[in-house]
């Protein structure tokens, strides 16, 4: 077994490694120039058309652009947000959480590229469901001699679901309110078994309307948490904001339990844990917006950039702020006390928030964990649909529900690396349709532009 986990971690390593991040960045970089930073300059009209789409909609789709974008977000927030921001900062220091902040606004020119070609070429099945990804935007766009890159992404897909989306869920929610609240794993997996299967079975329509009452909900709590923290510490601010930008570009000295950190630690830190809670991309995002009732694929491809900016810009700074102006009971920075994870992130709200904090942090863990496992059902039942047909739709759920349930019970250390190795894999089917695809992208956005006045390039 040691043997088998070894080379997990040396395969995990690798897929999540330099390679990896250069791809996605760079592929964010050359995008935002083909595009011409399309995203930047038209930042505040992706809100407008958010705001529009309540009126405007065509007759294609399943869910309103809103819930298509709280779907989303569903998938993205979650514990990357809470445990993976306190990792990034614990091993490369504060500046890595300016890395995250760069990747994030590199990811979001990936992010709307690869929802626009997921929208454009998406199908509707004999069933009725409107289904779109990297996969149909690999079959649609570049024919039959690729259909084995979509196979690729559509099966990694599948199996990151049940992983990354139903069990290590399940897991991190059972593991928390066991601690906190001492409830027993069976308890919480007979709760979770009911709520999942009652969203789930549903289908995407039942968990975008509860993901469009649920995200919204755990963000704004959250976020409040975060604020009543920093203004306790705000003082301390402007210090921390120009920490962090200073030590992005110089090596961070060891201090405390903290052991130090070269400024490629800062760097590769904050890329890796940013790219892995925004899922810029990963293309699992867009399997939730292709089943939009946006007017147009630039509409909604404009609103599901948001999903990274609320995802990293907002959230995972609320997390970054909130550890790095803590303190300990002497005094020093809480976040060199070789703590590290979920641990430092409670240890940040407990100091600052007595018995609240911890309750705080359980509470919206298991919200942001719960609402990515419904999101990640949505991706896996696309990536099914895609393989199997319309007949594997029902018995993906069923199982996909029980796999909930499970995780809550298991131990997942197997599961936690193949999670994270699949959820890797799906980035370079998606990454390679989406640079094989860029001309024909350019083409599409400039085309959608002329018609609609709202935007610029």
């Amino acid at each position: 077994m040691d043997a088998v986990m070894d080379f997990l971690n040396a395969v995990s390593n690798f897929v999540w490694g330099p390679v990896m991040l250069v791809m996605l960045v760079g592929t964010g970089l050359y995008l935002n120039v083909a595009l011409r930073f399309f995203s930047f300059r038209n930042w505040m009209r992706a809100y407008k058309c958010l705001w529009d789409g309540r009126k405007h909609q065509s007759a294609d789709g399943e869910i309103s652009p809103w819930n298509a974008l709280m779907t989303a977000l569903a998938a993205d927030i979650g514990t990357g947000n809470i445990v993976g921001v306190a990792t990034a900062i614990a091993i490369g220091g504060p500046g890595a959480l300016f890395w995250m902040w760069m990747t994030a606004l590199v990811g979001m020119m990936t992010k709307f590229s690869e929802v626009l070609l997921s929208v454009h070429y998406r199908e509707k099945t004999p069933a009725g469901n409107w289904v779109g990804g990297a996969m149909y935007a690999i079959k649609n766009g570049l024919g039959k001699n690729w259909l084995w890159l979509a196979w690729a992404f559509a099966f990694f897909g599948m199996c990151a679901s049940f992983g990354i989306g139903a069990t290590v869920q399940a897991n991190s929610i059972s593991v928390n309110v066991a601690k906190t609240l001492s409830v027993p794993s069976w308890v919480t997996a007979l709760i979770l078994l009911v709520l999942a299967g009652a969203v789930l079975i549903g289908g995407v329509k039942r968990v975008g309307a509860a993901a469009g009452k649920l995200v919204p909900l755990m963000a704004v709590i959250y976020v409040i948490m975060c604020l009543i923290i920093i203004g306790m510490h705000i003082n301390r601010v402007p210090e921390v904001f120009i920490w962090v930008i200073k030590d992005a570009f110089t090596p961070t000295a060891a201090q405390g339990g903290f052991a130090g950190a070269t400024v490629m630690m800062a760097i590769r830190m904050g890329m890796a844990r940013g790219v892995f809670s925004n899922e810029a991309g990963l293309g699992s995002a867009p399997m939730a917006h292709a089943a939009s009732t946006a007017e147009s694929p630039l509409v909604q491809a404009s609103i599901g950039m948001l999903d990274v900016f609320i995802d990293t810009l907002i959230v995972c700074s609320m997390t970054g702020f909130v550890i790095l102006v803590s303190l300990t009971p002497e005094g020093q920075p809480l976040w060199s006390s070789g703590l590290g994870g979920g641990v430092l992130t409670a240890a940040a709200f407990e100091a600052n928030l007595p018995m609240l904090g911890e309750l705080g942090v359980t509470f919206c863990l298991t919200l942001f964990a719960f609402t990515t496992a419904l999101g990640w059902c949505v991706y896996g039942e696309r990536c099914v649909i895609y393989l199997f047909g319309d007949k594997a739709q029902k018995p993906f759920r069923i199982l996909y529900t029980l796999a909930v349930a499970a995780g809550a019970v298991l131990t997942l250390d197997i599961v936690w690396l193949l999670a994270d190795i699949f959820n890797a894999l799906m980035a370079f089917p998606n990454i390679i349709g989406i640079l094989l695809l860029s001309p024909m992208l350019v083409k599409i956005v400039r085309e959608e532009v002329e018609k609609d006045p709202r935007f610029v390039i």
